[in-house]
């Protein structure tokens, strides 16, 4: 029987890798200490997830493990031994990282080379995959031209109209201190793989979502807006007159393409993973969806002043993916997504 490690396993993306590799039938080990909670307090805990996962997988084990506890997560590696490793764990969000910048960097970049070294001490040919984000491209998006249309902002510029590619730069720009500290990981999960010759790839996240969602406002867009919208909250849009777009992909569908990467992985290799033009959202579109599926009348609150590294406009270039990976796709459309979060808000309701 193969064997998976993953870390972040009570999370969203987590969570369905847990799912996927278990309906395989692979021996799925899970780490996380539902550090979640601890960032952004009860809403943000993950606790239901694992239990649903305990209740429901026939070949899942979980592991309370602080990836900032060297020993714990070396000791953990040795006595597992995985074939594949997707490393998911992290400090998610930007506006919180500057508040807290020494867990944000030593559970972002710090747990990832723990993790990393592990590896490369005692399963260094299993594949690694970081999910990694487009914050590590900071606010040089914004540097693009673009056209306003009535809801949303959109590229003016034909080099970027399937979006944007893994060649755009990373340096010389705002990242926050979450962008920065997921940069370093990234830089470092590749060149695990160029340097040590592992078999690593980076997974550069746009916006990643699904009814698994422990979502907050820090944190958790599609999901949190959705929630607001059934549960009666305000919902706060921070600049860019609500017109900023984001490509979402469905957790299911990262969980696929983690798949794909353990039967073709490459080392030191680096992603763009979104859902792509066709998944694309602003906010006052996505508000208007979460109005049709819920029935209900957000109530919103505009805040003059984008959040600091903020993107305009991102849409993820699946060009490369599509490339290594020609029997993966984005399976999962943005109506569809809509709807799993509304019967989720309801049934929490």
């Amino acid at each position: 029987m193969k064997v998976v490690l993953i870390t972040g396993s009570s999370g969203l993306i987590g969570s369905e890798c847990v799912r996927h590799f278990d309906r395989l039938g692979w021996q799925v080990h899970g780490m996380d200490n539902n550090m979640r909670r601890d960032f952004f307090g009860p809403e943000g805990d993950t606790r239901a997830n694992l239990e649903r996962l305990r209740g429901s997988m026939q070949h899942f084990q979980h592991h309370e493990i602080d990836l900032r506890d060297r020993p714990s997560v070396m000791q953990r590696v040795q006595a597992v031994r995985p074939d594949f490793v997707i490393h998911t764990a992290a400090q998610p969000s930007h506006d919180l990282a500057a508040s807290r910048p020494l867990d944000d960097f030593d559970v972002n970049t710090g747990g990832t080379l723990n993790v990393l070294e592990a590896v490369r001490a005692y399963a260094p040919e299993a594949p690694f995959a970081y999910l990694s984000t487009n914050k590590v491209y900071g606010d040089g998006p914004n540097r693009i031209r673009f056209r306003e249309l009535p809801t949303r902002w959109t590229f003016d510029d034909p080099h970027y109209a399937a979006g944007i590619d893994e060649a755009f730069p990373v340096d010389q720009c705002i990242h926050s201190v979450f962008g920065a500290s997921k940069l370093a990981a990234d830089i470092m999960v590749q060149e695990y793989g160029r340097y040590f010759g592992m078999a690593t790839g980076c997974f550069r996240g746009g916006c990643l979502t699904g009814p698994a969602h422990a979502a907050v406002e820090l944190h958790g867009f599609l999901a949190y807006l959705v929630a607001c919208c059934r549960r009666g909250r305000t919902y706060r849009i921070f600049g860019y007159q609500g017109k900023q777009v984001r490509d979402n992909i469905h957790a299911a569908d990262v969980a696929g393409l983690m798949e794909a990467f353990y039967r073709a992985p490459r080392c030191g290799e680096v992603y763009n993973l979104g859902g792509g033009a066709d998944n694309s959202v602003s906010v006052l579109e996505a508000i208007a969806r979460a109005e049709a599926v819920t029935g209900k009348t957000m109530t919103v609150e505009y805040v003059d002043q984008p959040r600091r590294g903020d993107h305009r406009c991102y849409i993820s270039n699946l060009t490369k993916l599509r490339d290594h990976f020609p029997e993966w796709g984005v399976t999962i459309p943005l109506e569809t997504i809509f709807e799993e979060l509304a019967a989720t808000a309801r049934a929490l309701a």
